[in-house]
């Protein structure tokens, strides 16, 4: 859950409201051209040669960073991790990232699935984001009428 500060106005908050809201609605048409189109040439391509075809006896994960740019969710690159977690640098410079384990061979419908599971996992936390922030709004405004 998002934290917001005491003197977050209705708008701000009806602003973070519509960012979240956006998220989902990117991250659902790249979940949705996952799951109905090819991987090959999909803007997922790079994170499942990752997954499939990296040493996991040196790799454990791979992240793809995600970012939304005029609606659309770009995947801005793909990196495998050996341990530990990504630099909080690294994950604040991005929307939103998926991690998914290395797993050498791992097949395209099972990618898909797993993937599609992790977006899905994402859409859902931003629209709770969404609603938190508007149900803070709308708390707001309230109490400001009475």
């Amino acid at each position: 859950m998002t934290e917001h500060s005491a003197d977050e106005s209705p708008a701000d908050l009806r602003e973070e409201a519509a960012e979240h809201e956006e998220l989902a609605d990117a991250l659902e048409e790249l979940l949705e051209e996952l799951r109905d189109g090819e991987l090959k040439g999909s803007r997922l391509e790079g994170l499942f040669d990752e997954v499939s075809s990296s040493n996991p006896n040196i790799w454990n994960i791979v992240s793809a960073f995600i970012d939304v740019e005029d609606g659309e969710a770009v995947v801005t690159d793909e990196s495998k991790l050996a341990q530990g977690s990504w630099a909080p640098e690294i994950v604040e410079g991005c929307d939103t990232m998926i991690t998914l384990d290395i797993e050498y061979g791992m097949m395209p419908d099972e990618f898909k699935y797993i993937a599609g599971k992790k977006l899905s996992q994402r859409i859902e936390e931003f629209r709770e984001q969404a609603a938190e922030a508007r149900n803070q709004a709308d708390e707001l405004e309230a109490d400001a009428d009475n």
